[in-house]
């Protein structure tokens, strides 16, 4: 009489399921070059998309339609605006750094005698010990790949976009049972609220950093502060890093446009408390429940994401995690994951706060499409 399998137990279970996360990250990190395009394009749409639904909520005579064409081309104005201005500003940028050379100068050589260290004095020399044969070839290929990364992405989030349509009917046919269909579609839209709260939250916050920080280096008179300003918005979607950056890095330039040091210092303390004011006052009452990620998972998933992807799993980083919390505790095996990655122990309230990016319809409503 055969003898029925025992079911494993609770650490088999675990150890399967950390090996299959070794094992996940490794295939990650070797797929990087193909995985990365579709998962910026995926990004994009559901930016779209979400610009789409709002308008067609707030003009719902416009049509699903032309709400779709009008977020499509309201993205493509932004990105050929952003494009044009870094490609108008960035030679005058590397222009006016070249000219602070005798600044610059002065601070290596004071950072030298403060350290008592060795390293070059002047900028010439700094340059000089590198080896422009073997640093050349690796930012064209940079290059080349960055450009080539882009086109594969608008390739793909055109395709996503023209086949957006028979995602309902795929959904349909994986599942056979109405009560299948309604589970994936909570998943569905729990991950589609989260990934969109977040995107309009960090917008959002992030906007109103570049304005105030803007507007605290036109007091200071720091050059190209625009160009600072509209850096500054772009990498806040790098969580932590991204602020940092911020902080550091225009009053670093501050220090080699001013004779004295007092407005680098004034200027970093500013960015550093407006960042602080806004990051922990206005963007936990914007996200309800602090989209209930634990700020030590973040930390970690900066980490992880751009060891695996670069700076596009840094870009990414937040987003996918919400995404792995929200599959890990749909399952019993990893639903200890979800639990150790939130910020109160219940992966399930993720998605729980009201909405905040138009006018959705409810679940109950959605769920009979299905």
């Amino acid at each position: 009489m055969a003898v029925p399998d025992a079911p494993p137990n609770n650490t088999t279970r675990n150890a399967l399921v950390l090996i299959a996360v070794i094992l996940t990250g490794a295939a990650m990190t070797w797929m990087a070059p193909i995985l990365t395009p579709p998962a910026l394009a995926i990004f994009l749409m559901l930016m779209i998309d979400a610009m789409a639904r709002d308008l067609h909520s707030r003009l719902p005579r416009l049509g699903a339609d032309a709400s779709l064409i009008a977020a499509i081309a309201t993205c493509i104005l932004v990105f050929g605006v952003v494009a044009y201005f870094i490609a108008g500003h960035a030679a005058g940028f590397v222009g006016k750094l070249m000219a602070y050379q005798p600044r610059l100068n002065l601070l290596l050589v004071t950072l030298s005698h403060t350290l008592h260290v060795r390293m070059p004095r002047t900028v010439a020399q700094l340059i000089g010990g590198i080896d422009l044969g073997r640093v050349l070839p690796f930012v064209a290929t940079g290059v080349q790949t960055l450009v080539q990364q882009g086109v594969l992405v608008m390739v793909y989030l055109g395709f996503l976009l023209a086949s957006r349509r028979g995602f309902e009917r795929k959904a349909v046919r994986l599942f056979q049972g109405r009560e299948g269909r309604h589970e994936a579609l909570q998943v569905f839209l729990r991950v589609r609220d989260s990934l969109e709260r977040y995107l309009y939250i960090q917008t959002v916050c992030g906007g109103f950093i570049a304005i105030g920080s803007w507007c605290l280096m036109m007091v200071i008179g720091l050059e190209n502060a625009f160009f600072w300003a509209f850096l500054i918005f772009v990498i806040g979607y790098i969580p932590i890093v991204g602020a940092a950056i911020g902080i550091v890095a225009p009053a670093l330039f501050a220090l080699l446009q001013f004779p004295t040091y007092w407005q680098g210092l004034v200027l970093a303390v500013s960015l550093l408390a407006l960042s602080f004011v806004i990051g922990n006052i206005m963007m936990p009452r914007m996200q309800g429940r602090n989209l209930n990620v634990d700020p030590v998972t973040l930390l970690l998933s900066l980490a992880f994401w751009g060891a695996v992807w670069g700076v596009t799993g840094m870009f990414l980083s937040t987003p996918l995690t919400i995404l792995v919390m929200v599959i890990l505790a749909q399952f019993d095996g990893s639903r200890w994951i979800a639990v150790l990655l939130s910020a109160d122990g219940d992966p399930h309230s993720l998605g729980a706060p009201p909405r905040v990016v138009g006018a959705q319809r409810s679940r109950k409503s959605e769920a009979p499409a299905l």
